[in-house]
């Protein structure tokens, strides 16, 4: 789930209710201080581009060619619609600092440029926010999982398969784990892996960084080498600049993509080991909401179930599935740091929870709960890369 403004998204099924704000960047918390003048251009900048910059203490730093520009914001840096005001210099050029640090990792954001939204030239775009936004990293200081290594690397093509229930061609990104091509007779657990409201299936590897996480933990034999398979999980049309349209959206038609035409396709095309004890599922944020959904609806057809920021597993969810406490061998639960406070203290309407306290109850049970908090971060995409991390290497270790 990753949107610009905070919006309060209500989500319910039979199964569960599910809340979360979208993010926005998220100044880190910290009290007044100087600004280190050490800002280096960001690390998914256009070719060739300096601008925007981000210093060692993770304030961000715009400069935006407009000299007929009345007034120039940028999006990120404070909550709430304000955002960054620019301030143009002599030579036309807008220029700006956010007020304080952001968390570390990634960030979307946009230009505000007399009234009208835009894309900065100088760095990458990202679908996110039901558009292509422009994207910035804060270095992390465990950025190292995540980076790119020296190391066998993995796959990752686009697939499209039939989708009958829907009448179209649907796309999915599929990763094979390094040595598949070499290896013609060894077949692979599967991992279905969903991205949050707003975006596609190409957040997992473009924001997520997924692949890369993966090569460095196979390369560590932290983690089994499995398939992974991410797809766009949405079956309806949603209008750009219309949020509340998630009310309207339903899980089983895209449960229907999902078990009924993508897996089959997957177990026809790949060298898949093609039964529940080999196949997992995951999403953050609203990800996580289809993933609850369709796992408690199919404990035929998973045997792993991962939720980042997209709701708990409690014990009476368990307790009124029938089969899941049987088939069912680990569900992970996390959240950001950040996070947590905010949804031990919902907004009127809405139940507030205490996701630690479910986790450890149903770990009490007897039930195999794993719950995960990203230190120092929100509904954003460092606690969903940790989250894999942490996810991936207790899977398929039968």
């Amino acid at each position: 789930m990753s949107m610009n403004r905070s919006i309060l998204l209500r989500l319910t099924t039979g199964c569960a209710l599910v809340w979360a704000a979208a993010p926005t960047p998220v100044l880190a918390q910290a009290g007044p201080e100087a600004v280190v003048e050490d800002f280096r251009p960001s690390s998914v900048n256009q070719p060739g581009q300096e601008y925007p910059q981000v210093n060692s203490q993770g304030y961000v730093r715009f400069r935006v060619q407009a000299p007929q520009a009345q007034s120039v914001k940028a999006t990120l840096g404070l909550g709430g619609q304000g955002g960054t005001e620019l301030h143009k210099a002599a030579d036309g050029a807008w220029i700006g600092t956010t007020s304080g640090p952001l968390d570390e990792g990634f960030h979307y954001y946009h230009l505000n440029v007399d009234g009208g939204v835009f894309n900065d030239p100088g760095t990458l775009n990202f679908y996110g926010s039901i558009r292509w936004e422009s994207g910035i990293e804060v270095p992390a200081h465990d950025a190292d999982f995540y980076a790119l290594k020296n190391v066998p690397h993995g796959n990752v093509q686009q697939i499209l398969f039939p989708s009958p229930s829907t009448g179209t061609q649907r796309r999915a990104f599929v990763y094979t784990p390094p040595g598949y091509d070499a290896k013609a007779a060894t077949r692979y657990p599967v991992l279905y892996l969903q991205h949050g409201w707003g975006e596609d299936e190409t957040a997992w590897t473009n924001q997520g960084h997924a692949n890369l996480i993966m090569d460095n933990l196979i390369a560590e034999k932290a983690a089994r080498p499995f398939i992974i398979v991410m797809t766009y999980g949405m079956t309806n049309d949603i209008k750009p600049g219309a949020p509340g349209g998630l009310a309207s959206f339903s899980v089983k038609p895209f449960e229907t993509v999902l078990v009924h035409e993508l897996i089959p396709y997957v177990d026809s095309h790949f060298r898949t080991l093609a039964d529940r004890n080999h196949r997992a599922m995951a999403g953050l944020s609203m990800g996580g909401f289809e993933t609850k959904a369709i796992t408690t609806a199919n404990v035929d057809k998973f045997a792993y179930v991962g939720l980042f920021s997209g709701g708990t597993f409690t014990v009476d969810d368990v307790a009124k599935t029938p089969g899941f406490r049987d088939k069912m061998k680990l569900a992970f639960v996390s959240f950001g740091g950040r996070e947590l406070a905010g949804r031990r203290t919902a907004p009127p309407g809405i139940a507030p929870s205490d996701p630690a306290a479910e986790a450890k109850a149903l770990k009490a049970s007897g039930f195999n709960s794993v719950f995960y908090v990203s230190p120092n971060t929100a509904h954003e995409f460092l606690s969903w890369r940790r989250s894999l991390h942490e996810f991936a290497p207790l899977l398929f270790r039968d």
